[in-house]
């Protein structure tokens, strides 16, 4: 039995921060796509955006900044991820972002839009959500050992000679 609790911490050791890695990734190669996606087409919020019933506190910013605080917030934090630097902000941040977006855009359907991407009768928050509990994960677990926190903490506690 020793074996394979042996075993499984060795091929945990070396998937975890494999996984970690992947996950920030994906993620963040989402989340630039999305910013790109916005900044390119200018930093007027488009009528449809303009028009989104926004979650206080965002809902007290004009809908121009909030366009650019979205796209600029998604591609700086999706960087931040995807280097694993400041592993606290970047998943929190996005996970904000990613809040705001399923109150404003991805709510159609309500509760019932849980398991559902888009339909005839609105958009659902499937995709968000599933982003939202990997961002979560991170948040909870850390960005992993192939990060710059790792390397800078591993720095930082560096034996001085």
């Amino acid at each position: 039995m020793h074996f394979w609790f042996s075993l499984n911490n060795k091929v945990r050791d070396v998937l975890q921060p494999a996984g970690l890695l992947l996950m920030r990734l994906w993620l963040a190669q989402e989340f630039m796509l999305a910013g790109y996606r916005k900044l390119a087409s200018g930093l007027t919020a488009p009528e449809w955006f303009a028009e989104l019933p926004f979650p206080f506190p965002v809902s007290l910013l004009p809908a121009d900044l909030n366009w650019v605080l979205a796209g600029g917030g998604e591609i700086i934090l999706a960087l931040l991820l995807a280097l694993g630097l400041f592993g606290i902000v970047a998943p929190a941040g996005l996970l904000f972002i990613t809040w705001v977006a399923v109150c404003s855009v991805h709510f159609d359907l309500g509760l019932a839009g849980w398991d559902q991407i888009e339909t005839e009768d609105g958009l659902g928050f499937k995709v968000p959500l599933m982003m939202a509990v990997m961002l979560f994960a991170l948040l909870a677990t850390g960005v992993g050992r192939w990060s710059v926190d790792h390397l800078w903490q591993r720095r930082v506690q560096a034996p001085t000679v």
